[in-house]
């Protein structure tokens, strides 16, 4: 399974959703505005602080989907990013370990 990958549509449906959201926003208020519901100022304002909530909500939802892939990623026994260094840092001592005891061998 490619994270990164994963990471990333998961990324674009939130900015996707969010587009969507605007859009709709846009649309109702407007609309609420030619049927007399709202002034301009009031739809803007609507808007604006609408769109605020959900920026504030959306650093939220990334935490929370950081950490839920985080644990269905250890959940699934993937390793994490700093036991794989630490792995291949042992590969590395042990490598030159075999070396060092080959060299002295045909000494």
């Amino acid at each position: 399974m490619d994270n990164n990958n994963l990471l990333q549509q998961l990324l674009m449906l939130g900015i996707g959703t969010t587009s969507l959201v605007t859009d709709k926003l846009r649309e109702v208020s407007d609309e609420w505005v030619k049927d007399g519901k709202l002034d301009p100022d009031q739809a803007a304002n609507f808007a604006n602080d609408l769109m605020q909530q959900l920026k504030s909500e959306q650093g939220n939802w990334d935490s929370q989907m950081k950490r839920q892939l985080r644990n269905m990623l250890q959940d699934l026994g993937v390793a994490r990013q700093n036991e794989m260094d630490e792995l291949r840092g042992r590969i590395d001592r042990l490598e030159r370990q075999v070396r060092d005891l080959e060299n002295r061998l045909w000494r």
